[in-house]
């Protein structure tokens, strides 16, 4: 597992930048491929998941809503997630991450927005919107493999931006 710090001056920093207008993160609206479409697809039905398609072609499932507000891409926020393969192997997890949205993959930038603070989704994410046809290495070692499909489950903790 893998433990973020964020020094208090680094977290200030980045809390002040997001709320430039001009730093803010912006959806890339990448066309997800008709193979990685039906790959997808197959992988939830062959599983028996019932899950939401995006219009983006990514499909998610809200596991829990939440009660507080909806983050905006402008703000950094804290999660806690766990990442796997459709093998089922788990490539990252943690229970307190900060990230700015800038950061993200698209399929986070998408899907995140979609509950609200204290809400659990699960997200399946094609390579698109992943990794695409780059490997993640970690020390040398692939963690995930290219074209691959990610799941991630997600809570999403707070919106750090909207305490300043």
């Amino acid at each position: 597992m893998r433990t973020t710090i964020v020094p208090l001056g680094l977290g200030i920093l980045l809390i002040s930048s997001c709320l430039k207008k001009e730093n803010c993160a912006t959806l890339e609206n990448k066309i997800v491929p008709a193979q990685e479409q039906q790959d997808l697809a197959n992988y939830l039905s062959t599983n028996n998941i019932q899950a939401t398609l995006h219009s983006s072609n990514l499909y998610y499932q809200v596991l829990e809503q939440g009660t507080g507000v909806v983050p905006s891409l402008c703000e950094s926020i804290e999660v806690a997630y766990e990442g796997k393969l459709t093998s089922g192997t788990i490539f990252d997890s943690n229970k307190d991450a900060f990230f700015s949205f800038n950061g993200l993959i698209e399929g986070w930038k998408i899907g995140i927005p979609l509950i609200k603070t204290g809400g659990r989704i699960r997200l399946f994410i094609p390579p698109t919107l992943g990794y695409g046809s780059t490997a993640f290495e970690e020390g040398g070692i692939v963690r995930i493999p290219k074209n691959s499909i990610l799941i991630f489950d997600c809570t999403f903790l707070c919106a750090l931006d909207r305490f300043y």
